[in-house]
């Protein structure tokens, strides 16, 4: 946070607000900060191996609820076993979807199911999906499992793949202030959990190291305990109205499929969006609104997944990063659409700071 609240003061009075880009259409006088130093040009390219043979590998993908279609979480997952399929030649997938009610025992019988049908590697998405592993990977142990966003199973042939949420989320904050014209956004998560926390203290860190004059609204769309916040966009549609009511005019989301609504409050009232997990812009369930959808946080599940599929043809997990975060570009942003290409090195020049460890991202509020 030193670091957070040294870049914040910079500038603070100087009334130099050039950070915003030679345009002069971004940032406007919100921006107290000066821009970070440009970031150098990074030589290092994303290895993939070459020629891996996955065809047979049987993969299970057990969907967090809203599934295939999301627009967002479960999308970016099923994008990676996609492509897996399509560039190793995995021969045989499956894969459901839980319910937004389902037991824990509806969550084991998922994966059991899977497991004795003889898929493997089998992939848990979300954290939901924690205490079933717990109990059914035991039970399987020449059976590979993966579970997303969580890494407190202990076990011997389960894989967690976790992110630095936090860190993208950052840049979306950034990128918040300078397409703010009332230096006022909001976040709106899915269900209070740590989890979405960390995306929370990212955003919040990173619009306030851009600004010390900007104001953040903060809501949830139910408490712990109650995963419905993940796919009800018309309670997303109800929190975005409100916080666009108070002020507020760049809205990023966490909250799965119920993101829909968040755009489509945005769409009604002129104001903007930002996405998340998947690249929203492009995504077809949401693309009558994704004029609003001015950059999305990338979460890198796509990638994660791929990756771990890849490890397991050729028997090599240790080959995974322990955490996917923009070091690896496990996280990021994304330009489809445009909206932020007159502040992309400013965003790129924030990534290099972080990941220099000039800036220290908290994962809580």
């Amino acid at each position: 946070m030193a670091g957070v609240l040294t870049l914040a003061a910079c500038a603070k009075d100087s009334g130099d607000n050039s950070a915003a880009g030679d345009g002069g259409e971004s940032g406007g006088d919100c921006v107290t900060a000066a821009a970070p130093p440009r970031a150098e040009a990074s030589s290092q390219k994303r290895e993939e191996s070459a020629d891996v043979d996955a065809s047979d590998l049987k993969v299970g993908l057990a969907y967090d609820v809203g599934g295939r279609g999301d627009a967002s979480f479960n999308d970016a997952a099923a994008a990676g076993v996609d492509k897996a399929v399509e560039e190793m030649g995995v021969s045989d997938t499956t894969e459901s979807t839980a319910a937004g009610t389902e037991s824990e025992d509806a969550k084991q019988q998922r994966l059991t199911q899977m497991a004795r049908e003889g898929y493997d590697p089998i992939i848990a998405v979300g954290f939901a999906y924690a205490d079933a592993l717990k109990a059914v990977a035991p039970k399987f142990p020449d059976t590979h499992f993966a579970i997303v966003d969580d890494d407190s199973v202990e076990a011997k042939n389960v894989t967690p793949l976790v992110f630095a949420e936090e860190e993208g989320s950052f840049l979306a904050g950034v990128a918040a202030v300078y397409k703010s014209e009332n230096c006022h956004v909001g976040f709106v998560g899915g269900v209070d959990t740590p989890l979405i926390k960390k995306f929370e203290a990212g955003f919040v860190q990173g619009a306030k190291a851009v600004s010390d004059k900007v104001k953040v609204e903060v809501d949830y769309l139910t408490p712990a305990g109650d995963i419905s916040g993940f796919n009800d966009p018309s309670k997303g549609n109800v929190v975005g109205k409100s916080q666009i009511g108070k002020g507020a005019d760049v809205l990023y989301h966490a909250a799965g499929a119920s993101g829909r609504g968040v755009f489509e409050a945005a769409k009604d009232a002129d104001a903007l969006a930002i996405g998340v997990d998947s690249d929203q812009y492009n995504q077809k369930t949401v693309a009558e609104v994704k004029d609003v959808i001015m950059t999305s946080m990338l979460k890198r599940v796509d990638v994660a997944v791929y990756d771990y599929i890849r490890a397991v043809a050729e028997d090599d997990l240790d080959s995974l990063p322990e955490r996917f975060d923009l070091e690896v570009d496990g996280v990021g942003y994304s330009t489809s659409g445009g909206k932020v290409d007159d502040i992309t090195e400013i965003l790129d020049g924030y990534k290099a700071q972080i990941v220099a460890g000039e800036i220290k991202v908290s994962a809580t509020p």
